[in-house]
């Protein structure tokens, strides 16, 4: 089942409840989403990345999950 992005959002804000989010996309299976959050400071990309993955509690694992592709943008505030 897709997912709309205010569901997306609502994950993402469980694990960065101070982040600044926004998520975009219209059709539920190829999203964008960007999140900058301070605990991304010192993380590499890919650390930053994996974290939001992990946030999305298994939503976009295999052929069957519910998210089939998220564009993301991550970072540490400036």
């Amino acid at each position: 089942m897709p997912m709309q992005a205010h569901e997306i959002e609502s994950l993402l804000r469980e694990s960065f409840p101070d982040a600044t989010i926004q998520v975009s996309g219209d059709d539920g299976r190829h999203m964008a989403a960007m999140v900058i959050d301070e605990s991304f400071r010192g993380m590499n990309r890919v650390q930053q990345q994996r974290a939001v993955y992990a946030a999305l509690k298994g939503k976009m694992d295999g052929s069957d999950g519910d998210l089939h592709a998220l564009a993301l943008t991550t970072k540490a505030p400036e």
